[in-house]
């Protein structure tokens, strides 16, 4: 797996939706938006934050992407995007 990997591609099948806008009587109707957090470190440091992010319910460890070297020596990296809703 390469960083590539993780760049947009032409497939739309993961295309995020997002709410129907707010009218204009009601701007604090919530939306979805995408979130991406990125891990970089060693591969027992990744792993042990993805863990903690796990034991606090925040996300499964299944939800990360496989661990891919960044180039660097010793250095990992993971990303998991999320949808959540913004106000």
């Amino acid at each position: 797996m390469t960083i590539q990997d993780f760049l947009p591609s032409a497939d739309t099948s993961n295309t995020p939706v997002t709410a129907p806008q707010a009218s204009d009587n009601d701007k604090t109707a919530p939306e979805r938006e995408l979130i991406k957090h990125t891990l970089i470190g060693s591969p027992k440091a990744v792993k042990s934050t993805i863990r903690v992010l796990h034991q606090l319910r925040y996300a499964e460890i299944s939800d990360w992407s496989p661990q891919v070297p960044t180039g660097n020596t010793g250095e990992v990296m993971s990303i998991l995007i999320r949808s959540i809703l913004v106000q």
